[in-house]
This record gives C-alpha cells, sequence and structure tokens, in this order.
C-alpha cells in the first residue's frame, strides 16, 4: 500500500472489509449488510432524471447485467418503462443462434462499463466494496428465448425438452461470454462479484441439475482460474438462484463463497443444509420494508437471531421495489447493525 493511502490502479485503500470478511467466511464485529436493486428502479432521484431519456444513454451501470451481456452478443435490447429488458426479436429457431456475436468480443464491447465500475470505485473513496454483477448462462437464455419477462418460462423450456444439444450450445456461449465479462469487471474494480439465477424456480431440480447447474459451476471456475492466470488477487464470489431452495446443498458445492437466499427459505434449516462451509446471504422479504420501522426492527432481530451471528451477510430476499421509503430501508441497516452487535455480547 502506498504512502498516499492508494492501492491498486491507485484505488482508494479500503476502509470497511467487513463484507469481504463475512464473504470468505472470517469472523465480524458486526453484520455487514447491502440491498440488491438498480438505482434507476428505486431512489426517487434517479428515477426522476431517467424519466424523459433512453435507459441506455443514463444507465449504462454495472447494474444493468443481463441487458448488457445480451446486447454485447449482438441481441437488440430496448428497455420498456414499467417492464424492463425487451428483446424485439428473440430467439426462436436453433438458427437464430447463427446471428449471435463470438462471445470472445463480448469485453471489448463493454468497455463503457469497465469505465462506469472504475469511475464507481474511485468515488466511493474506499467506504464500502464494489461488488460486480451478471446474470447466470440459463436466466440470460430465458430473456433471448423469451423476448423478456414472463410468468412460466414455457418458450425457453420448451427448447430445454426438444432442442437440449442447442440448447447446451447457447448455454456454453454464454457461459464462454460471463468470463471475460466477469474478470473484466475485477480488473476494473470490482471487489466481489455476484451471480443472479433470477430464474431458477422455473426449472425444478431435474432441468436445474441439466441445464443451469453445470453452467454456474463452470463460471466460478473458469473465473477463478483467469483471475489467477492474469495474477490477479481473488475476490469472493456469491450465487444468488432465486426459488432454487431445492437445490442448496448443491449451489453450496459449487465454487461460490457465498450462497443468497430468498425470503421463501428458513435461515436455521438453509444453515443445517449447507453446513458452515459458505457463508449465507438474505433473506428478509423486501415487502417487509412496507411494516413499521419498528416492526422492520423485529424482524431483522428474528432474522440474525436465526442465521447466526458468523458466516452471514444480511440482505433482502430480493430486490427493493420502486416505492420503497428510503426511510425505511435505513431502518433496516441500522437494525443489522445494532442488533448484530448485541448478539455478539451474548
Amino acid at each position: 500500500m502506498e504512502a498516499n493511502g492508494l492501492g491498486l490502479k491507485g484505488f482508494p485503500e479500503l476502509k470497511n472489509d467487513t463484507f469481504l470478511r463475512a464473504a470468505w467466511g472470517e469472523e465480524t464485529d458486526y453484520t455487514p449488510v447491502w440491498c440488491m436493486r438498480q438505482a434507476g428502479r428505486y431512489l426517487p432521484e434517479f428515477r426522476e432524471t431517467r424519466a424523459a431519456q433512453d435507459f441506455f444513454s443514463t444507465c449504462r451501470s454495472p447494474e444493468a447485467c443481463c441487458e448488457l451481456t445480451l446486447q454485447a452478443l449482438g441481441m437488440e435490447v430496448t428497455m420498456v418503462p414499467g417492464k424492463g429488458p425487451s428483446f424485439p426479436e428473440p430467439l426462436r429457431e436453433e438458427r437464430d443462434l447463427e446471428r449471435l456475436r463470438d462471445p470472445a468480443v463480448v469485453a471489448s464491447e463493454l468497455g463503457y462499463v469497465f469505465q462506469a465500475i472504475t469511475l464507481t470505485r474511485q468515488r466511493l473513496a474506499g467506504r464500502v466494496p464494489l461488488i460486480g454483477f451478471a446474470g447466470a448462462p440459463w436466466t440470460l437464455m430465458a430473456y433471448m428465448v423469451e423476448g423478456g419477462g414472463s410468468s412460466t418460462m414455457a418458450q425457453a423450456k420448451r427448447w430445454l425438452y426438444q432442442r437440449p444439444q442447442a440448447s447446451h450450445q447457447l448455454l456454453r456461449i454464454l457461459t464462454d461470454a460471463l468470463i471475460p465479462y466477469l474478470v473484466g469487471q475485477v480488473v476494473a474494480g470490482a471487489q466481489a462479484l455476484q451471480l443472479f439465477e433470477s430464474h431458477a424456480g422455473h426449472l425444478g431440480p431435474h432441468l436445474f441439475n441439466k441445464f443451469a447447474l453445470p453452467y454456474i459451476r463452470d463460471v466460478a471456475k473458469r473465473v477463478k482460474a483467469r483471475l489467477q492466470e492474469s495474477g490477479l488477487a481473488p475476490v469472493p464470489m456469491i450465487i444468488f438462484a432465486k426459488d432454487g431452495h431445492f437445490a442448496l446443498e448443491e449451489l453450496a458445492q459449487a465454487g461460490y463463497e457465498v450462497v443468497g437466499l430468498d425470503w421463501t427459505v428458513a435461515p436455521k434449516k438453509a444453515r443445517e443444509r449447507v453446513g458452515k462451509t459458505v457463508t449465507l446471504q438474505g433473506n428478509l422479504d423486501p415487502c417487509a420494508l412496507y411494516a413499521s420501522e419498528e416492526e422492520i426492527g423485529q424482524l431483522v432481530k428474528q432474522m440474525l437471531d436465526d442465521f447466526g451471528p458468523q458466516r452471514y451477510i444480511a440482505n433482502l430476499g430480493h430486490g427493493l421495489y420502486p416505492d420503497m421509503d428510503p426511510e425505511h430501508v435505513g431502518a433496516f441497516v441500522d437494525a443489522v447493525h445494532r442488533h448484530s452487535r448485541l448478539l455478539r455480547q451474548n
């Protein structure tokens, strides 16, 4: 560390490494906490500035992970207000795979994302670590085939049953694209990485083990190997598979330091199932933030008691919703810090 407090690539020295230590399974004085959500979907000041402008001109940030990866592969993406990413020309036939770009070019297409990460890391001034993100291969595939969100993912699942070879081909392309994208985020300044498998719950154990889990494992293995080959320090990796409760044991052994849980999973049972080999993250129901600040405090106390003081990162069980009161988000964070310190005194 240089005398002026600047470290790697001139980044400010990290003053608060509690999140990183918890992710690595080290003891912490209190429970670290963060909340998932795109700023553009939640913070009022961001929503106002974005309202009349095209999404991609104002939010080319690491948070827009799924859309960006697919854009770089040559998929046209539009943002539909209130709905999210939409793909006017989804993948319908096997031959549609031919119009995808070589995954090797993805990182070069996303230079502005890496620049945004570096700028964010600089501006954080070492206050907290910076987390990089990407959508997992099955989740990306589902968007590409469905053309956006879907309540059933029936078109994407049809591919899995009717075109298993083409599905694996597409999932390999997406995995090949994700490796340089995630490694590039670390080079640019990300200090941890989270992989979202947002559509895990649509699969069930059989399809998940066949079409999602192998690629989730591959991403972790190859990112870690590439970082080592490049002479870069390892970063903790988080896997968050929403509604993937049926695969908790497999996810805990998939090569990630942290397993994120949604709010449908009982913390005590999750800990029994995965043991002490990984850090758990989660999992307050996001809608609990509609409750009074007093009740939020009670819910947080129960959650922390159930997870236990160590090998744990507090979070919501999914993202913040656009209409949530920032004061209540603050109450959630304060309650985690306050109760987790008390928990360690007992």
